[in-house]
């Protein structure tokens, strides 16, 4: 019978590597190309489920921040002008920061609720509650 430290190394063994420090929770940067004038992202609507928020939540933030029109198209997402990715990526962190990430514990696990015309920023792992501005 192995002791309880024998166990306790293979169970560590068998831990995989831990890539991302202690951050727990990474957002993906954008991918795209340049259609003459026009920026095509493909990967904008994966990023909002990966926030879990609405893609038009997040569209029409960045259409706002970046003041330039824009849709989506099936997948895709089409901006009216040349944004860098950079910028984008950017744009997308702010974001993240005003709707995501709790103001108390710097925790991802939040929800948008609508309470008499007001947004808030739900926590569900710490509780708090705090407005965010509307879109």
């Amino acid at each position: 019978m192995p002791s309880y430290e024998e166990l306790l190394e293979k169970a560590q063994g068998e831990l995989p590597e831990q890539t991302q420090g202690d951050q727990r929770f990474t957002i993906e940067k954008v991918k795209g190309h340049l259609e003459g004038n026009k920026t095509v992202l493909v990967n904008l609507k994966k990023i909002a489920k990966d926030l879990q928020r609405s893609p038009e939540h997040l569209l029409k933030y960045l259409l706002r921040e970046l003041a330039t029109p824009g849709k989506f198209v099936g997948e895709r997402t089409i901006f009216g002008t040349k944004v860098a990715a950079s910028m984008i990526n950017k744009k997308i962190k702010k974001y993240a920061s005003e709707f995501l990430y709790c103001s108390e514990c710097n925790k991802p696990d939040t929800k948008l609720e609508e309470e008499k015309g007001v947004t808030y920023l739900k926590c569900q792992a710490c509780g708090a509650k705090k407005p965010v501005k509307n879109l």
